[in-house]
Protein backbone atom coordinates (compact mmCIF):
# COMPACT_ATOMS: atom_id res chain seq x y z
CA UNK A 1 0.00 0.00 0.00
CA UNK A 2 1.21 3.49 -0.57
CA UNK A 3 0.21 6.72 1.07
CA UNK A 4 3.25 8.93 0.54
CA UNK A 5 5.78 8.81 -2.23
CA UNK A 6 9.32 7.72 -1.60
CA UNK A 7 12.53 7.99 -3.66
CA UNK A 8 12.78 5.24 -6.26
CA UNK A 9 15.44 3.92 -8.58
CA UNK A 10 15.39 2.00 -11.86
CA UNK A 11 16.89 -1.47 -11.99
CA UNK A 12 16.71 -4.26 -14.61
CA UNK A 13 13.75 -2.80 -16.46
CA UNK A 14 11.72 -2.42 -13.28
CA UNK A 15 11.50 0.23 -10.62
CA UNK A 16 12.63 -0.61 -7.10
CA UNK A 17 11.07 1.56 -4.40
CA UNK A 18 12.90 1.56 -1.08
CA UNK A 19 10.62 1.87 1.94
CA UNK A 20 11.95 3.41 5.14
CA UNK A 21 9.03 2.50 7.36
CA UNK A 22 6.39 -0.13 7.83
CA UNK A 23 4.13 1.48 5.22
CA UNK A 24 4.77 2.36 1.65
CA UNK A 25 4.40 5.84 0.29
CA UNK A 26 1.43 7.39 -1.34
CA UNK A 27 3.60 9.47 -3.64
CA UNK A 28 6.43 11.89 -4.02
CA UNK A 29 5.22 15.16 -2.60
CA UNK A 30 6.29 18.64 -3.59
CA UNK A 31 9.39 18.78 -5.76
CA UNK A 32 9.54 14.99 -6.17
CA UNK A 33 6.04 14.71 -7.68
CA UNK A 34 7.37 15.12 -11.21
CA UNK A 35 9.95 12.40 -10.61
CA UNK A 36 7.28 9.96 -9.45
CA UNK A 37 5.13 10.74 -12.49
CA UNK A 38 8.07 10.13 -14.80
CA UNK A 39 8.92 6.84 -13.07
CA UNK A 40 5.35 5.61 -13.41
CA UNK A 41 5.03 6.74 -17.03
CA UNK A 42 8.23 4.88 -17.94
CA UNK A 43 6.50 1.65 -16.92
CA UNK A 44 3.77 2.13 -19.53
CA UNK A 45 3.96 2.18 -23.34
CA UNK A 46 4.74 5.58 -24.93
CA UNK A 47 1.69 7.75 -25.50
CA UNK A 48 -0.19 6.59 -22.41
CA UNK A 49 -2.21 9.40 -20.84
CA UNK A 50 -1.28 10.40 -17.29
CA UNK A 51 -4.90 11.22 -16.63
CA UNK A 52 -5.97 7.62 -17.30
CA UNK A 53 -3.44 6.36 -14.73
CA UNK A 54 -4.33 8.73 -11.89
CA UNK A 55 -6.40 7.34 -9.03
CA UNK A 56 -9.49 9.51 -8.60
CA UNK A 57 -9.50 8.86 -4.84
CA UNK A 58 -5.82 9.18 -3.85
CA UNK A 59 -4.83 11.49 -6.72
CA UNK A 60 -1.80 9.26 -7.33
CA UNK A 61 -0.42 7.98 -10.61
CA UNK A 62 -0.84 4.22 -10.26
CA UNK A 63 1.96 1.89 -11.42
CA UNK A 64 0.97 -1.22 -13.37
CA UNK A 65 -0.80 -3.92 -11.35
CA UNK A 66 -1.88 -1.49 -8.62
CA UNK A 67 -5.49 -0.76 -7.65
CA UNK A 68 -7.39 1.39 -5.21
CA UNK A 69 -9.06 -0.58 -2.42
CA UNK A 70 -12.30 1.04 -1.29
CA UNK A 71 -12.33 -0.88 2.00
CA UNK A 72 -8.83 0.25 3.05
CA UNK A 73 -9.06 3.59 1.18
CA UNK A 74 -5.54 3.10 -0.20
CA UNK A 75 -3.88 2.24 -3.47
CA UNK A 76 -2.22 -1.18 -3.24
CA UNK A 77 0.77 -2.36 -5.26
CA UNK A 78 0.16 -5.68 -7.03
CA UNK A 79 -3.36 -5.79 -5.62
CA UNK A 80 -4.70 -9.32 -5.15
CA UNK A 81 -7.87 -8.94 -3.10
CA UNK A 82 -9.28 -7.49 0.10
CA UNK A 83 -9.50 -10.22 2.74
CA UNK A 84 -12.55 -9.71 4.95
CA UNK A 85 -11.31 -12.35 7.43
CA UNK A 86 -8.01 -10.55 8.03
CA UNK A 87 -9.47 -7.07 7.55
CA UNK A 88 -6.72 -5.93 5.18
CA UNK A 89 -5.67 -5.98 1.55
CA UNK A 90 -3.47 -8.71 0.12
CA UNK A 91 -0.83 -7.23 -2.16
CA UNK A 92 2.86 -7.10 -2.90
CA UNK A 93 3.93 -6.54 0.70
CA UNK A 94 2.03 -9.40 2.35
CA UNK A 95 1.02 -11.93 -0.33
CA UNK A 96 3.82 -14.28 0.73
CA UNK A 97 2.72 -14.12 4.36
CA UNK A 98 -0.88 -14.74 3.28
CA UNK A 99 0.22 -17.88 1.38
CA UNK A 100 2.01 -19.21 4.46
CA UNK A 101 -1.04 -18.37 6.58
CA UNK A 102 -3.26 -20.50 4.29
CA UNK A 103 -0.65 -23.28 4.36
CA UNK A 104 -0.56 -23.28 8.16
CA UNK A 105 -4.36 -23.27 8.42
CA UNK A 106 -4.58 -26.21 6.00
CA UNK A 107 -1.96 -28.14 7.97
CA UNK A 108 -3.78 -27.40 11.23
CA UNK A 109 -7.07 -28.68 9.81
CA UNK A 110 -5.35 -31.83 8.54
CA UNK A 111 -3.68 -32.48 11.91
CA UNK A 112 -6.93 -31.91 13.82
CA UNK A 113 -8.82 -34.20 11.44
CA UNK A 114 -6.28 -36.98 12.00
CA UNK A 115 -6.76 -36.60 15.77
CA UNK A 116 -10.58 -36.84 15.41
CA UNK A 117 -10.31 -39.95 13.22
CA UNK A 118 -7.87 -41.56 15.67
CA UNK A 119 -10.29 -40.88 18.53
CA UNK A 120 -13.24 -42.37 16.63
CA UNK A 121 -11.25 -45.49 15.73
CA UNK A 122 -10.38 -45.98 19.38
CA UNK A 123 -14.06 -45.79 20.36
CA UNK A 124 -15.72 -47.89 17.67
CA UNK A 125 -17.37 -50.14 20.26
CA UNK A 126 -19.33 -47.29 21.83
CA UNK A 127 -22.67 -46.06 20.50
CA UNK A 128 -22.30 -43.62 17.58
CA UNK A 129 -24.62 -41.03 19.12
CA UNK A 130 -22.21 -40.59 22.03
CA UNK A 131 -19.65 -39.23 19.59
CA UNK A 132 -22.15 -37.23 17.54
CA UNK A 133 -20.45 -33.93 18.36
CA UNK A 134 -17.05 -35.27 17.28
CA UNK A 135 -18.55 -36.58 14.02
CA UNK A 136 -20.24 -33.23 13.37
CA UNK A 137 -16.96 -31.40 14.03
CA UNK A 138 -15.11 -33.79 11.71
CA UNK A 139 -17.58 -33.13 8.88
CA UNK A 140 -17.30 -29.37 9.38
CA UNK A 141 -13.53 -29.63 9.54
CA UNK A 142 -13.42 -31.67 6.33
CA UNK A 143 -15.42 -29.02 4.46
CA UNK A 144 -13.12 -26.29 5.78
CA UNK A 145 -10.01 -28.29 4.85
CA UNK A 146 -11.24 -28.82 1.28
CA UNK A 147 -11.90 -25.08 0.93
CA UNK A 148 -8.47 -24.18 2.35
CA UNK A 149 -6.69 -26.75 0.20
CA UNK A 150 -8.33 -25.42 -2.97
CA UNK A 151 -7.46 -21.86 -1.92
CA UNK A 152 -3.84 -22.91 -1.29
CA UNK A 153 -3.59 -24.58 -4.69
CA UNK A 154 -5.16 -21.56 -6.37
CA UNK A 155 -2.70 -19.10 -4.83
CA UNK A 156 0.19 -21.46 -5.56
CA UNK A 157 -0.86 -21.33 -9.22
CA UNK A 158 -0.94 -17.53 -9.05
CA UNK A 159 2.55 -17.44 -7.54
CA UNK A 160 4.07 -19.75 -10.16
CA UNK A 161 2.56 -17.71 -13.01
CA UNK A 162 3.10 -14.29 -11.37
CA UNK A 163 -0.57 -13.33 -11.44
CA UNK A 164 -3.01 -11.89 -8.93
CA UNK A 165 -6.61 -12.80 -8.21
CA UNK A 166 -7.75 -9.40 -9.48
CA UNK A 167 -5.84 -9.81 -12.76
CA UNK A 168 -7.22 -13.31 -13.30
CA UNK A 169 -10.85 -12.47 -12.53
CA UNK A 170 -10.99 -9.00 -14.14
CA UNK A 171 -8.59 -9.68 -17.00
CA UNK A 172 -10.89 -8.26 -19.67
CA UNK A 173 -11.58 -5.09 -17.68
CA UNK A 174 -7.93 -4.16 -17.09
CA UNK A 175 -6.83 -1.98 -20.05
CA UNK A 176 -3.27 -3.33 -20.41
CA UNK A 177 -4.46 -6.98 -20.28
CA UNK A 178 -7.34 -6.83 -22.75
CA UNK A 179 -5.23 -7.64 -25.79
CA UNK A 180 -3.24 -10.41 -24.10
CA UNK A 181 -4.27 -14.00 -25.00
CA UNK A 182 -5.87 -16.04 -22.22
CA UNK A 183 -3.03 -18.54 -21.73
CA UNK A 184 -0.27 -15.92 -21.80
CA UNK A 185 1.05 -14.64 -18.48
CA UNK A 186 2.55 -11.23 -19.30
CA UNK A 187 4.44 -10.73 -16.02
CA UNK A 188 5.76 -14.27 -15.64
CA UNK A 189 9.54 -14.69 -15.63
CA UNK A 190 9.45 -18.47 -15.36
CA UNK A 191 8.22 -20.56 -12.44
CA UNK A 192 11.58 -20.62 -10.63
CA UNK A 193 12.17 -16.86 -10.90
CA UNK A 194 8.57 -16.11 -9.94
CA UNK A 195 8.91 -18.28 -6.86
CA UNK A 196 12.23 -16.68 -5.91
CA UNK A 197 10.90 -13.14 -6.19
CA UNK A 198 7.76 -14.08 -4.28
CA UNK A 199 9.61 -15.68 -1.34
CA UNK A 200 13.11 -14.24 -1.18
CA UNK A 201 13.04 -10.57 -2.14
CA UNK A 202 13.63 -8.16 0.74
CA UNK A 203 10.44 -6.81 2.29
CA UNK A 204 11.92 -3.28 2.36
CA UNK A 205 12.00 -3.13 -1.45
CA UNK A 206 8.93 -3.05 -3.65
CA UNK A 207 9.34 -3.89 -7.33
CA UNK A 208 7.07 -2.07 -9.77
CA UNK A 209 7.02 -4.14 -12.94
CA UNK A 210 7.13 -2.64 -16.39
CA UNK A 211 4.49 -3.65 -18.90
CA UNK A 212 5.90 -6.19 -21.37
CA UNK A 213 6.51 -5.06 -24.93
CA UNK A 214 4.69 -6.51 -27.94
CA UNK A 215 7.81 -8.52 -28.79
CA UNK A 216 7.95 -10.02 -25.28
CA UNK A 217 4.24 -10.92 -25.42
CA UNK A 218 4.76 -12.59 -28.80
CA UNK A 219 7.63 -14.61 -27.35
CA UNK A 220 5.53 -15.67 -24.35
CA UNK A 221 2.64 -16.73 -26.62
CA UNK A 222 4.89 -18.94 -28.76
CA UNK A 223 3.89 -22.64 -28.43
CA UNK A 224 6.28 -24.89 -26.54
CA UNK A 225 8.58 -27.13 -28.56
CA UNK A 226 10.62 -30.15 -27.52
CA UNK A 227 13.71 -27.93 -27.16
CA UNK A 228 11.76 -25.58 -24.89
CA UNK A 229 10.82 -28.50 -22.64
CA UNK A 230 14.44 -29.74 -22.51
CA UNK A 231 15.76 -26.27 -21.69
CA UNK A 232 12.98 -25.72 -19.09
CA UNK A 233 11.58 -22.64 -20.79
CA UNK A 234 8.58 -22.68 -18.45
CA UNK A 235 10.85 -22.51 -15.40
CA UNK A 236 13.56 -20.04 -16.43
Amino acid sequence: MFKQRQPASSKNGSVVVTVEGSQMARSLLGSNATSWTKLVMDLYPPGTSVRSLTCSYCNVEQPPRSKHCHDCDKCVLQFDHHCVWLGTCIGLGNHCKFWWYICEETSLCLWTGIMYITYLKANLSSAWWKDAIVILLLVTLSISMIFLLLLLLFHSYLVLTNQTTYELVRRRRIPYLRGVPERVYPFSKGACRNLYEFCCLQSSKYRMEQLPTAQELEEKSRPYTFCDVVTCRCCC
